[in-house]
């Protein structure tokens, strides 16, 4: 565990997703774009749902961030919602599973720390990584014993809807690095250039998630066409 935790540090994770509705939508697409991220440098790999991560683990040896993106009758909790994600995760190979530890209730019915506590007494090998909205979420995962934590819901939940992490001066990030005493902070969610990358990452984060910014290409496009229609 310890290992996966120093090969990342102080590196960028490359989230390759995409959705069903998403033009890359592709196991196989999914797995060259994992293997283009490593020829760019990057030291991890961050992907949704076992096809995805089956590819990618043929195709590269970087430590594999592993969710299922999961709704369950429009419920807002569907990053690794419930334990039966969690199987089908750990069967993957992921080194670390990545699931929504914001404190909304999960579509079981259950709370937070019930669910963390069925994860570590099935499968307590597994690095841990708790996507959070905000600092007292990372205070909480932290406390309950999550081995990673990051705001990736910042900006996502009802309660932060639209912020984004360069928002008052990353004052979110700032706040959960000081906070937080256990595990690794690492900054993900709207990290949209290499600046704010080497700013978050200057702040003392164990390493930088991008997504968005590498893995799509219709969103990218569409910034430099909203550029030229100014």
């Amino acid at each position: 565990m310890q290992q996966v935790l120093e090969q990342i540090k102080k590196g960028l994770i490359v989230s390759c997703q995409a959705l069903e509705e998403e033009p890359l939508h592709s196991s196989f697409i999914m797995g060259r774009m994992a293997v283009a991220a490593k020829e760019g440098g990057a030291v991890g790999i961050r992907a949704n749902s076992v096809p995805d991560i089956l590819e990618i683990k043929k195709q590269v040896d970087l430590p594999l961030i592993g969710i299922i993106k999961q709704v369950y009758n429009n419920h807002p909790v569907f990053i690794t919602p419930t334990m039966k994600e969690i199987d089908a995760l750990a069967t993957t190979g992921a080194e670390i599973i990545a699931t929504d530890a914001t404190n909304r209730i999960r579509p079981d019915g259950s709370d937070l720390e019930s669910f963390y506590r069925k994860i570590r007494s099935k499968y307590p090998h597994i690095l841990l990584m708790a996507d959070v909205s905000s600092v007292e979420e990372a205070i909480f995962a932290d406390e309950l014993g999550f081995d990673i934590v990051a705001p990736t819901l910042y900006g996502y939940t009802e309660e932060t809807n639209g912020l984004k992490i360069d928002d008052n001066d990353y004052e979110v990030i700032k706040q959960i690095v000081k906070e937080v005493k256990n595990a690794k902070v690492i900054a993900e969610g709207n990290v949209s250039t290499p600046e704010i990358a080497r700013f978050v990452l200057d702040i003392n984060v164990h390493a930088v998630v991008v997504g968005s910014a590498i893995t799509r290409p219709q969103i990218i496009t569409k910034k430099f066409v909203d550029a030229l229609q100014k």
